[in-house]
């Protein structure tokens, strides 16, 4: 370790990872910024995952990767499982999927970053865009292009930046230890909400740092294609999104303490526009402000509104 850098804690939930596990971890030791440890929270694989941790274990030393049995409630719960524990400790920590491969910079950039542009006690969050590849790690298209405020009329409505390259200080990770487990669909857009949702910053980087493998047993993909935008808007026909609005508005409501007043007022009014009529719908949805990042995803906000699909 480079003593002289800031420390950061990777944490990394698997899951029957084996078929690309060991190119992630590979990447992970190949990164420019050397002061990290691997934290690995296993959700009972049933092939050869914690054999190949095992592996680099004994290569990089048990101080470099910590290893554990996780919680087995779904890929969410184990990553805030890792996020939410007070025994892991470092200056800033980073998720990390089993399936993609971090560029040599990924972690120099987000943290230089961070330490750059906010102080120590400020609830930080780094996120970014990521290059979409195919199985072998052939490049086949970017994440869209966000440049639209991160706040939290977005955030209620939009998860705008992957776990696997999200990057947070420590003021962040003290918040996730405050407020504890949540009934989450996604560790991202979950720390997106929070951060935004207490008046902290999101920072998205335009210039992505992660190849990220778009595979059959991918637990989330891209939303590139014709027959992804097809399927994730047929999920929301469906009510798939209005169950994952439903789990996020219970956990806010777990920490509304922890939000600012603004922020409670515009879930509050969110809340109502979900219960009224369509024509109250659509007046609250503009009082409300809520907006995605593209002008298709804000269209398509107004569509399933109308629909009371949100």
């Amino acid at each position: 370790m480079n003593l002289s850098q800031p420390s950061v804690a990777i944490l990394m939930a698997t899951f029957n990872g084996e078929r690309f596990l060991s190119e992630q971890l590979e990447s992970l030791q190949a990164q420019t910024f050397s002061n990290w440890r691997l934290y690995v929270s296993d959700d009972g694989s049933s092939d050869s995952t914690k054999e190949i941790i095992k592996r680099y274990q004994a290569l990089w030393g048990a101080k470099k990767i910590k290893y554990r049995d996780g919680p087995q409630k779904g890929f969410a719960h184990n990553f805030l499982s890792l996020a939410c524990d007070p025994e892991i400790n470092a200056d800033y920590y980073a998720f990390c999927d089993q399936d993609d491969v971090w560029l040599p910079e990924k972690l120099k950039v987000a943290v230089e970053h961070i330490m750059s542009s906010n102080t120590s006690d400020q609830v930080y969050a780094y996120g970014g865009r990521t290059i979409y590849t195919d199985e072998k790690l052939k490049p086949i298209g970017m994440s869209p292009l966000f440049v639209h405020p991160r706040t939290f009329r977005n955030a209620l409505i939009q998860s705008i930046a992957g776990g696997n390259t999200m990057v947070f200080n420590q003021a962040t990770k003290t918040l996730l230890e405050k407020v504890g487990m949540v009934p989450t669909p996604s560790h991202d857009w979950w720390l997106y909400q929070l951060v935004t949702g207490v008046g902290g910053i999101v920072f998205y980087d335009q210039r992505p740092q992660v190849l990220y493998r778009q595979h059959s047993h991918a637990l989330v993909g891209s939303n590139q294609s014709t027959s992804a935008t097809i399927k994730r808007l047929y999920g929301l026909y469906c009510g798939r999104y209005k169950q994952w609005t439903d789990q996020n508005i219970q956990a806010l409501r777990q920490v509304e303490s922890c939000l600012l007043t603004s922020n409670v007022e515009i879930l509050n009014l969110f809340e109502l526009l979900r219960k009224s009529k369509l024509r109250d719908r659509m007046r609250l949805l503009e009082i409300c402000g809520l907006y995605r990042q593209t002008w298709p995803g804000t269209i398509s906000l107004i569509f399933f509104a109308m629909l009371n699909k949100i």
